[in-house]
């Protein structure tokens, strides 16, 4: 029995060894098929569990058997391995471009942080930079895992860096956007205060000034900005068609004015001299008194007038009237103006005018005469002394007929005084008789 039992004990083993080797043999077959497969994680976390099943669920086989199957085994656990260190290289690899690529992308926000614009427009220009280099960093895969936490650790900073001075600014911004509307509020009280006044040149003016100084302040809080600029508008609006409704009747009257003078000119160019110079001379003032009385004309017109005396003076040189006679013929018909409205302001104003070109004469006059110094051994037929000789006399002329004016405006200052003085004295009379 002993024996008989030690018998089948060998046949069962002899079994059990073949059991096993086939069984090893297909996990071999499984291991050498691994090294083929393309998804290298799952052939390794395969071999790792084939290797397993070999020591742990699968026993020994026969000792004819053992070494070779191990072998083969072994051999194709080492290809995998081998395999896995090539993939791991290359892999390190493109960590590495991964990292050079991750790294220029945190110098870039870096370099955007440390030049934030100071503008909202070019702000947002750079928040989308910022934005689109985050998508790029994420997109750049992995980096090695030495130095994951430093490269994770730097662009955390820079894309910080950048957010803290873009906050930095808005928030200056709307400390800048509440000081703008406090000075668009300040101008938008000057225009409602100004919207109805009639004083056209002082309001105009400072209406201009506010509208300029509007431009050059800055933005203001979203929420307020169409509010106050159409209460502004509005104000600004409401002054300035009041203003040029003025204007076009202004312009009406002007161009009104313009066609009176064009009439009177034609009828001036038909005026022929009758050979009466005393006759021909009222007839010359009364055109002269009309042509002054006639109101202001478009600016763009006033060519009208040099035609005009144009003309006259061709009139004056027919009647053999020096231009100084011209001068004051034509500057009587001011004087009178002046004696007819009285009005002293008005007078003051044209003595110092006259002082000022008299002043303006002699200065010409001297500068001449001193620059005639420079030719002292030059020949009076030099075309430049004789240019310098002909200037002096022409402004000892324009002189002699502004004292000519100044005289007959002292006079008619002097009269109407005497004559403000005898009607007070008149006005005392008649009040110690009654």
């Amino acid at each position: 029995m002993f024996y008989d039992f030690l018998h089948l004990n060998r046949e069962l083993r002899d079994l059990d060894f073949k059991y096993n080797y086939e069984e090893k043999l297909k996990i071999v077959e499984r291991a050498e098929a691994l090294a083929k497969e393309e998804d290298l994680h799952k052939a390794f976390q395969e071999l790792q569990v084939l290797h397993k099943i070999w020591k742990e669920d699968i026993g020994p086989v026969g000792k004819e058997h053992r070494e070779e199957i191990w072998e083969r085994f072994s051999t194709a656990t080492k290809q995998l391995h081998q395999r896995r260190q090539e993939h791991y290289k290359e892999l390190e690899k493109v960590y590495e471009a991964n990292l050079e690529k991750k790294n220029k992308i945190i110098n870039s926000i870096k370099k955007i942080a440390s030049n934030t614009a100071t503008k909202h427009k070019e702000l947002q220009q750079q928040i989308r930079e910022v934005e689109k280099l985050r998508e790029e960093f994420f997109k750049a895969g992995k980096v090695p895992q030495k130095i994951n936490e430093e490269t994770w650790a730097n662009f955390k900073g820079a894309v910080r860096e950048f957010n803290r001075n873009k906050n930095s600014y808005y928030k200056n911004l709307k400390k800048e956007q509440q000081v703008n509307l406090d000075k668009k509020r300040a101008l938008l009280e000057i225009a409602i205060s100004l919207k109805d006044s009639e004083d056209w040149d002082k309001t105009t003016q400072e209406m201009k000034r506010i509208q300029s100084e509007w431009k050059k302040i800055g933005h203001v809080p979203r929420k307020y900005s169409d509010k106050i600029w159409k209460e502004f508008k509005s104000a600004c609006n409401q002054y300035f068609d009041r203003f040029h409704a003025l204007k076009n009747e202004a312009q009406k009257e002007e161009f009104a004015n313009y066609e009176k003078k064009a009439a009177c000119l034609d009828r001036l160019k038909q005026f022929e001299l009758s050979g009466d110079k005393n006759k021909d001379l009222t007839t010359i003032k009364e055109f002269i008194a009309e042509w002054k009385g006639i109101g202001r004309i478009p600016y763009n017109k006033m060519s009208i007038n040099a035609k005009f005396n144009k003309i006259l003076d061709a009139i004056f040189r027919k009647l053999d009237i020096s231009r100084q006679e011209a001068e004051l013929l034509k500057y009587g018909n001011k004087i009178q103006r002046l004696a007819n409205n009285d009005n002293d302001y008005a007078i003051s104003n044209e003595r110092t005018f006259i002082r000022r070109k008299i002043d303006e004469s002699k200065s010409e006059i001297r500068q001449l005469e001193n620059n005639l110094q420079f030719f002292s051994n030059a020949s009076e037929d030099n075309p430049l002394v004789k240019d310098v000789i002909k200037n002096i006399n022409k402004h000892k002329e324009s002189l002699e007929t502004w004292k000519a004016k100044l005289k007959k405006l002292n006079i008619l200052a002097n009269n109407l005084t005497k004559e403000a003085e005898e009607s007070e004295e008149e006005q005392n009379s008649d009040e110690e008789e009654a």
